[in-house]
């Protein structure tokens, strides 16, 4: 029996991707078989509710195809597979191992079948234009510039040490335990984000992403110990106000870390030491702060991040928690939007519940052109975390979230630990389970605080480096940098990949590469309402195309180290249309591509 299908392609499978509810969709599949077909059935069910398993009969619209319609009546993810009975045999059809779309194989037995996925959206979302067209630059504050004319560290915290000399690579002091005793600071400052500026617009830069900036012990500053007031290490609040000015002034957006699963224990709200005056929980059971917090023993033994007692894990259900972080008029999310924050980045989401994420979507909605994004690790359209399906981007929750399977394919595909038939159905099974919007406008990375350097991870090889960048600003997404990527800069591991950036060394024809780049994707905005389809060539290469009206751009990329000349059957265009696919066959075929190569032709049709 040969079973066709492949939920890439309208053929098979009608609209493409995710969709809202109530919109029919259309299944279609080829089989072929010497005995007689008795049966073939969809069956599909909504995520969870396996015991009410859907069979709808496919009908016959010719000897060998079979096609029905499907209606969504509820949001979420559906999961569905394909029955095939004959006179003799029963044989099932799924997707390939992974939960990967497009083409799938026959199985045996039930119990071993992959469900196909198809994502249901309650609405689609429109995202701020400033976001859809921007470039992004995080900064990890303490580490980018110090503002202050003679260098000096604003407000040095007590039981800390600064470094001698600001090319000092970064170092944890531990005890036994692994507790960190000291935190150690380099001294960047809202002063000296400011005063570059300048530099940031002359690398392409539209949007200021930075690590969190409220007062904390660490140096950075994910265990809040006070949500209203800025670290004084980074400066003042007339500091932040400025800086929001002149980033609004240059044409600049600025989003801000929100930590709003844990606190510090040192925090006003947990007040382990007592710093503050106020009565913290660890303190007293009246204190106003005392019902945030999860106490096993009490007072020293308490739910908190990981396991790790500096950070006590917040009761995101507690009342005035969540008024105090968006519920009432004067919320966190309303104190700092109000003074100009455009759009904020929740730190570890997937510790959030959906109905606290929404409940800072609504708060945030409030105010014109603002955007939400997520940390999320994984595919956020499926992600399980603590045993719940997670409903992050089918409309009122997040509207795009830190893109690290992109990164990942990245990695891969430049060190040759993917193949390119491998980054074209995992990259397309991304474009499928993602609600259009996330896929357009994801929060593309190549490195963050939390990963090791794209440098490092790419073997120090700096031509896979300017691949990265490339790939970065030229896929779907909103390119996201981070602070020193664009000065060559190395390093591992957290802390090593917080090292300050190199000022007097900083590579300038690498930031020159950046900053052309950024450049060429400002011109081409156009790309975010363009289509777009991967594909790859052979084993050795990958691109993709967009195209809108008779604009067209085509990428090709040379992944392997020696030079390669495209032949005909090298093209592996699935999802292209034939008039397209047959220009991109006029175009490569018979090109020769540099060994470690990104090709890009403009208008070639």
């Amino acid at each position: 029996m040969q079973v066709t299908y492949n939920s890439f392609l309208p053929t098979y499978k009608t609209p493409f991707g995710a969709v809202t509810r109530q919109t029919p969709v259309r299944f279609t599949v080829g089989v072929q078989t010497v005995t007689p077909v008795k049966q073939i059935e969809l069956c599909v069910a909504h995520d969870g509710q396996w015991d009410e398993e859907q069979a709808l009969p496919l009908r016959p619209i010719s000897p060998t195809t079979y096609t029905v319609t499907f209606v969504p009546t509820q949001v979420g993810l559906y999961f569905y597979y394909f029955r095939i009975q004959t006179m003799t045999a029963t044989v099932y059809y799924g997707c390939v191992d992974g939960g990967y779309g497009g083409p799938g194989i026959q199985y045996v037995l039930r119990e071993h079948v992959q469900m196909y996925q198809l994502t249901i959206l309650k609405s689609i979302e429109t995202l701020p234009q400033w976001y859809r067209d921007g470039i992004a630059y995080q900064i990890f504050v303490d580490r980018f510039n110090n503002g202050n004319a003679d260098g000096h560290v604003n407000a040095p915290k007590a039981n800390s040490f600064i470094y001698g000399q600001l090319e000092d690579r970064p170092l944890y002091v531990r005890d036994a335990q692994r507790a960190i005793l000291r935190w150690d600071f380099y001294g960047g400052n809202l002063r000296g984000i400011m005063a570059k500026i300048p530099y940031l617009q002359r690398l392409g830069v539209t949007i200021v992403y930075l690590t969190p900036i409220f007062e904390a012990s660490s140096n950075h500053r994910y265990d809040t110990s006070d949500y209203l007031k800025i670290d004084p290490v980074v400066g003042t609040l007339a500091d932040f106000d400025n800086l929001v000015t002149a980033l609004h002034q240059a044409g600049m957006h600025l989003i801000l870390d929100g930590v709003f699963n844990h606190v510090g224990v040192d925090s006003k709200y947990f007040n382990q030491a007592g710093h503050y005056e106020t009565l913290g929980a660890a303190q007293s059971t009246t204190s106003p702060y005392y019902p945030w917090f999860t106490f096993i023993h009490y007072p020293n033994d308490y739910d908190s991040w990981w396991g790790i007692h500096d950070l006590p894990t917040v009761d995101k259900e507690a009342p005035t928690y969540r008024d105090f972080i968006f519920g009432k008029p004067d919320s966190v999310i309303d104190y700092w939007t109000q003074r100009g924050v455009d759009g904020w980045r929740l730190d570890v989401a997937d510790e959030l519940p959906d109905d606290f994420i929404a409940g800072i979507r609504r708060a945030l909605d409030r105010y014109p052109d603002k955007v939400l994004i997520g940390e999320v690790w994984e595919d956020a359209s499926h992600k399980l975390a603590y045993g719940m399906r997670r409903h992050y981007l089918e409309g009122g929750g997040l509207q795009a979230v830190m893109n690290y399977p992109l990164r990942r394919l990245i990695i891969h595909i430049l060190n040759g630990t993917l193949t390119p038939a491998e980054w074209w159905r995992e990259l397309m099974t991304l474009k499928e389970n993602y609600p259009a919007s996330t896929f357009q406008f994801n929060f593309n990375n190549i490195g963050s605080h939390d990963t090791p350097r794209i440098l490092t991870m790419l073997e120090e090889n700096q031509q896979r480096l300017r691949l990265a960048v490339q790939l970065l600003l030229t896929l779907p997404g909103v390119p996201c940098l981070y602070y020193g990527d664009e000065a060559i800069m190395l390093g591992g591991k957290d802390p090593d990949n917080r090292a300050f950036y190199p000022w007097a060394t900083a590579d300038q024809a690498q930031i020159q590469f950046v900053a052309q780049w950024s450049l060429w994707r400002q011109r081409h905005a156009w790309l975010n309402q363009a289509n777009f389809v991967p594909f790859y060539v052979a084993d050795y290469g990958i691109g993709y195309l967009y195209w809108r009206a008779a604009q067209t751009i085509l990428v090709v990329v040379n992944i392997t180290s020696e030079p390669r000349t495209v032949t005909t059957h090298d093209l592996k265009l699935s999802g292209i249309p034939l008039r397209l696919a047959q220009a991109i066959q006029q175009c490569l075929v018979g090109r020769t591509f540099s060994g470690e190569q990104l090709r890009l032709i403009e208008n070639f049709t």
